[in-house]
């Protein structure tokens, strides 16, 4: 008879994976013993969320039979958690009331299927190397608050063995990422949905090679993350403290034609290339963390909730009915009001 397992003690399987960086109680949210509860905020009113590295909502109590990982926390996935009879959803990314379930409140929403919800983000950074081995590297220096920012990872490192040009980079990628794989679902929905317009997020943010050539020799590799505050100045200062760098590899985010990183790599004579999207990272950290708990409870199902996210236009996306729904919707109730309201002023 297989023992029984409780929201609590996968909280406190969390915590050791983390070496003890996730919080027991709600005490440390308001304190500064744990580092890694963090406020983020852009200074929009109202829109700011503390990280908190463990139990979000839900009883510590509840038997827990299924486990469902995830990187970001949507109603979606909610619904997809409650039809598939799981007990805890584990977020990778930091959740808020309302913007992660719906527009409702969590608790009316969770309460509703029976529903725990944990979340890690900054507590499980920096516990592994698996985006610099994915990328082909192996980092000997990693710093995951570079600048005095938290979250700003950045690592240097050097090339693995097989690894001699910056083309081997892209390539090995597309391998771990199973990318062919990727276009040919896209292909066939294109056919199935007899839609050629269709475009889908892992297939539209594949790895690619800004600056250099695909045979650009590669000796000393910077690994960064845009969206985490790395800025040109960042990027002049770890070339001065590092000069062996030779190409700038950003990933998880990336960044396009005209972005001053690029300028500032040219600048300084840099291979650039962008790697995996955020849109894959369920790969990179959720399924090492789910084969992780799945050893830690070997009597609890562990799922993995992946991302997909195409791109269809107006005119082309659902069924028949539901393009007249639309239209008749929009014709009678909204795009009137909108002219009338327009008038009106």
């Amino acid at each position: 008879m297989s023992k029984i397992v409780t929201v609590a003690q996968v909280v406190d399987v969390l915590d050791q994976i983390t070496g003890g960086r996730v919080i027991k109680s709600l005490d440390e949210i308001s304190s500064t013993r744990n580092p890694f509860v963090v406020m983020k905020s852009s200074n929009i009113p109202g829109k700011d969320v503390i990280e908190i590295p463990g139990l979000v909502y839900g009883d510590p109590e509840k038997e827990v039979k299924k486990i469902a990982v995830l990187m970001t926390l949507t109603e979606s996935a909610i619904e997809l958690a409650g039809a598939t009879c799981v007990d805890v959803i584990i977020a990778h990314h930091p959740v808020a009331d309302a913007a992660n379930s719906g527009g409702v409140t969590l608790k009316s929403y969770l309460s509703l299927y029976d529903i725990a919800v944990i979340e890690l983000h900054e507590a499980f950074h920096g516990l592994h190397r698996g985006i610099a081995y994915l990328h082909g590297h192996q980092p000997e220096k990693v710093d995951i608050a570079y600048g005095g920012i938290p979250g700003n990872i950045m690592s240097i490192g050097q090339p693995l063995p097989e690894i001699k040009t910056i083309g081997d980079i892209i390539k090995r990628l597309n391998e771990f990422l199973g990318v062919e794989v990727e276009q040919q679902m896209l292909n066939r929905e294109q056919q199935v949905r007899k839609c050629r317009e269709i475009v889908e997020t892992n297939v539209v943010t594949g790895g690619k090679i800004i600056l250099g050539e695909a045979n650009s020799k590669v000796s000393k590799i910077l690994h960064i993350h845009p969206h985490t505050g790395f800025t040109p100045q960042h990027l002049e200062k770890a070339i001065a403290e590092n000069p062996e760098i030779d190409t700038v590899l950003a990933s998880i985010s990336r960044v396009y034609d005209g972005h001053p990183l690029i300028a500032k790599a040219q600048e300084l004579n840099l291979n650039f290339v962008v790697g995996n999207s955020h849109s894959v990272e369920i790969y990179e950290n959720g399924m090492p963390l789910g084969y992780a708990i799945q050893k830690y409870l070997p009597e609890v199902e562990v799922v993995l909730f992946r991302e997909r996210m195409t791109s269809t236009p107006i005119t082309k996306a659902g069924a028949i009915q539901i393009q007249e729904y639309a239209q008749y919707i929009a014709d009678t109730y909204l795009f009137k009001k909108a002219v009338k309201s327009s008038v009106a002023k």
